[in-house]
C-alpha cells in the first residue's frame, strides 16, 4: 500500500496532477485491494495504520501524503525506476 500511493503520487507529480504531497485516487477500497491482491479488511486496516502513524490523510478520493519520505521507505520505493528524468 505505501509503495503504491508513493509510486501513484510521483508518477501523478510528473504530469502535474499531484503537489505538495496531495493527490487525487478516485477508487474505493474494494479497488485497491484488488489492484493490491489483499482482502478488504485488510486494506482499510492498513490504511487505518498508515493514518495513525501520520503518514497518510485521507478525505474521500483524496490522499495527502504528510511523510513522504517515511511512506517511501516503509514501501521500500525508489523512483528511480520510473525514469523521471531520462538521459537521451
Amino acid at each position: 500500500m505505501a509503495h503504491l500511493l508513493a509510486k501513484t503520487y510521483s508518477r501523478l507529480e510528473l504530469i502535474g496532477q499531484a503537489e505538495n504531497g496531495t493527490f487525487e485516487l478516485p477508487i474505493t477500497q474494494v479497488d485497491l485491494a484488488d489492484c493490491l491482491g489483499l482482502s478488504i479488511v485488510h486494506v482499510n486496516r492498513t490504511l487505518q495504520q498508515l493514518r495513525y502513524e501520520g503518514l497518510v490523510a485521507t478525505e474521500r478520493k483524496n490522499y495527502h501524503l504528510l511523510e513522504k519520505v517515511r511512506l517511501e521507505e516503509l514501501g521500500q520505493f525508489d523512483p528511480i525506476y520510473l525514469h523521471r528524468n531520462p538521459s537521451l
